[in-house]
């Protein structure tokens, strides 16, 4: 019975071979978490282009006016929100404008959280009720005329509801002074609706961008795939008193600025963020 007790407390002992096998797993699950740690750190991350305090980091242009010249106070800084406002305008007079990010872009995932509210402009055209939108992959606003309404872009365009009740998505694609190809051919219409549902007005929204350079554009309203197309490229109408060095119509749009809209419609912007999906080439 004794001799029993022993041997069961021997064999409950690890063995030095046990201990080493332990050891050495040990070692390995330590050296896969910091590998998962060391690729996490090279992963993407998200950059914010609005940093909740001033836009020092964008550039205005509004049309009939010179770049820089943020008029009215347009585009202002308040409750950490970007807002869009026309409390210090006169008449409208078609003075379009856009919040330009400083620096291009052409791989990337862009997101926005928005909200159109406050009272439109009464003078501005009829279309813009309840309208903005996000320019992307558009000319610097520096080779802009002063009387230029639109940048060539292509426009995310951000809709509210209206009173009729009728459906009305958001993250649709309008294209001034540019083309896409949809569903396998060029599509000629100047906006290509979306799948998206209908969100009222001052109802917060998530809208993503994923673009891949002059290849795959995705757009995203709160987390839901509404609309794809491909090859994005200068073309087509819309864009007025615009710099024909410029409009070169059938070259493809690889990279750009983005911008924020004004056109009428008040709209708060509380984050602008990006992650940027170009690959670095350098060896």
């Amino acid at each position: 019975m004794h001799i029993n007790i022993l041997q069961s407390k021997q064999a409950m002992k690890p063995t030095t071979s046990f201990k080493l096998t332990f050891q050495i797993g040990l070692a390995l699950s330590m050296l896969i978490s910091s590998c998962s740690t060391l690729k996490s750190k090279n992963d993407p991350e998200w950059i914010d282009l609005f940093n909740g305090k001033d836009i020092k980091d964008w550039n205005v242009k509004i049309n009939h006016h010179e770049i820089g010249d943020n008029y009215a106070n347009t585009f202002r800084v308040e409750d950490g929100m970007i807002k869009v406002r026309y409390d210090q305008y006169g008449a409208y007079n078609n003075q379009f404008g856009h919040l330009y990010y400083k620096q291009p872009f052409s791989h990337y995932h862009l997101l926005v959280e928005y909200r159109i509210t406050g009272e439109w402009k009464s003078d501005a055209p009829a279309y813009t009720i309840n309208n903005s939108g996000i320019m992307f992959h558009s000319q610097d606003p520096k080779t802009m005329l002063k009387d230029q309404d639109w940048p060539i872009s292509i426009e995310f365009q951000l809709l509210a509801g209206l009173e009729d009740g009728k459906p009305r998505p958001t993250g649709n694609m309008c294209s001034p002074g540019t083309d896409v190809i949809y569903e396998g051919k060029i599509d000629k219409r100047h906006c290509i609706d979306s799948k998206s549902k209908t969100y009222k007005k001052d109802e917060w929204v998530r809208a993503e961008l994923i673009v891949l350079g002059d290849s795959l554009i995705t757009h995203l309203i709160n987390g839901d795939t509404v609309l794809q197309y491909s090859k994005p490229q200068i073309g087509g109408g819309v864009v007025n008193n615009f710099d024909p060095a410029v409009k070169l119509d059938g070259k493809l749009l690889k990279e750009g600025v983005i911008a924020l809209q004004s056109e009428g419609q008040p709209v708060d912007f509380r984050k602008v963020q990006i992650m940027n999906l170009k690959k670095d080439t350098k060896k």
